[in-house]
């Protein structure tokens, strides 16, 4: 069974489990953060999708961590479709894997084989590839949070290079088809916009959010393409919305906005972080 190593443990967040949970938790506890760690009521679950920003775990990790304690306090998924952004130009299209195990400090992760051969065939446009992935980080952030909040878990990993509209559709309605009778749950991966000034980035960083809280992927793309904002994952998001209005959500909810800045105390060039739940 084939097994993918972590590629930016140890860059992203630590290589040692133990410091990789107290990072995690740290993320909980930070004034950025949602300030507590996850707790022991679950509740039906009504979140279908979340939106989480996926930069190292010192910048974006307590944005993220608004997002984990509120799936951690729902009902847990059986798999876990995570869809990011190529920000490597490896690999195909729209690249999807479904053999083996993705391996994180915390330990190995099985993906879903036949969720993803289910998602495979409802569209034109995904392709099996593994190269999309190798060196890709979208994805693989995403998996230790996951491991600490769930425990054991199935995962379904996307990689979007195509993040057009209609590339958005067709990913967003082959998720629904595939899941629309199982316990499923989307994580879209992406940072808003990369190196500007503080007031730049929060202006349009604006502009993304409020179409995400319209649930509105074409005013999303729009804004993208008209103000050039350098959302890098807009696609998985797009996709995302796609996919949740399919299945009947009808909501989408703020959880964390910040920058780089906020972090670090530089405001000359930043980095918008933002987490957001959208419900049935």
């Amino acid at each position: 069974m084939s097994v993918r190593r972590p590629v930016v443990a140890g860059a992203f967040y630590p290589a040692q489990p133990d410091r990789l949970r107290q990072q995690i938790e740290q993320c909980f506890s930070h004034q950025r953060g949602p300030g507590r760690l996850p707790g022991e009521t679950l509740a039906k679950r009504t979140i279908h999708s979340v939106v989480c920003p996926h930069a190292g775990y010192v910048y974006s990790g307590p944005a993220a961590a608004h997002c984990y304690l509120a799936l951690a306090e729902q009902e847990k998924p059986e798999t876990v479709i995570v869809i990011g952004p190529n920000h490597t130009g490896w690999g195909t299209p729209v690249s999807i894997v479904g053999e083996g195990s993705w391996e994180t400090p915390l330990g190995r992760v099985p993906l879903d084989t036949a969720l993803a051969k289910e998602i495979f065939e409802q569209s034109e446009i995904i392709d099996y590839d593994n190269t999309a992935f190798l060196r890709e980080h979208s994805v693989e952030v995403r998996a230790p949070f996951l491991q600490y909040i769930y425990g054991d878990f199935k995962m379904v990993p996307i990689c979007m290079g195509y993040q057009d509209l209609e590339t958005s559709m067709e990913v967003g309605k082959a998720i629904h088809g595939a899941t629309d009778d199982k316990n499923a749950l989307v994580i879209a991966s992406t940072d808003l916009t990369h190196q500007e000034r503080q007031e730049s980035a929060n202006r349009k960083d604006r502009l993304v959010i409020d179409a995400i809280l319209e649930m509105d992927e074409e005013k999303l793309q729009r804004v993208v393409r008209e103000h050039r904002i350098t959302t890098c994952g807009y696609g998985p998001v797009s996709a995302a919305l796609v996919a949740s209005k399919l299945a009947g959500a009808g909501r989408a909810e703020l959880l964390s906005y910040y920058t780089s800045g906020d972090i670090i105390g530089d405001y000359s060039a930043v980095v918008g972080y933002a987490a957001l739940k959208i419900t049935r």
